[in-house]
């Protein structure tokens, strides 16, 4: 079953680059105790995803902790070092954080998974953006035709 506003966020590893080097950390302690814009992509550098999505989050991460917003997070099914020389790529210090759900953890448990298969993608996260209010789905949006409903520019309506 797909996540829907009002659901808790399931405590599930996600990977994180650390100066040591790859690590796990667990959805509870991201989310719990945060207001968190949470978006979620299909893949790392791919077209959308890095020429307006991404951007958008990361031009707009001021603007989201102003109306309240602790951390912005991006989550895509690559690794922790995938995630983190796109973040640097992008620019997305200080702004962006970049959370790897290289194992489908996060995806499969909220029902998110996206089966690209047939193009030799893989299977992937369902383009998805949502408000997290200390682990609670308070805003939920799913792409419709083009990335614009999960914009970082919709999550500041909502907010």
């Amino acid at each position: 079953m797909t996540i829907r506003v009002g659901d808790k966020i399931p405590d599930v590893n996600l990977g994180v680059m650390t100066n040591a080097g790859p690590s796990v950390i667990s959805s509870a302690k991201i989310f719990d105790g945060n207001k968190v814009a949470l978006f979620g992509l299909p893949g790392a550098y791919t077209k959308t995803c890095s020429s307006v999505h991404l951007p958008g989050f990361v031009q707009n991460s001021d603007a989201l902790k102003a109306k309240g917003v602790d951390r912005v997070i991006c989550i895509s099914v690559n690794d922790p070092w995938v995630m983190e020389a796109w973040g640097k790529d992008q620019k997305t210090e200080n702004k962006v954080e970049m959370i790897a759900d290289g194992a489908l953890n996060f995806t499969k448990a909220t029902g998110l998974e996206l089966d690209l298969r047939a193009k030799c993608y893989g299977v992937r996260c369902k383009r998805f953006s949502m408000i997290v209010d200390d682990g609670l789905v308070t805003t939920l949006h799913f792409e419709e035709g083009d990335y614009s409903e999960t914009s970082a520019e919709r999550l500041l309506k909502d907010l």
